[in-house]
């Protein structure tokens, strides 16, 4: 049975979270940034909801 439209789509834009948070931590380490930089601290919180978001939707 194919997932339903909704599920999809929370599962695509999870993965779209954390691909962008994996990102703002690559950019600001490279750009020099430490590890409680701005960059890094948001990086983070987006993996940790898009991670969460996968999660509540494995439970459900």
């Amino acid at each position: 049975m194919p997932p339903s439209p909704r599920r999809a789509t929370t599962r695509l834009l999870s993965l779209a979270m954390i691909a962008v948070g994996v990102a703002l931590i690559v950019r600001t380490i490279v750009a020099g940034g430490g590890a409680v930089a701005l960059g890094v601290l948001l990086g983070v919180l987006f993996v940790a909801a898009g991670l969460g978001r996968l999660y509540l939707l494995t439970k459900g």
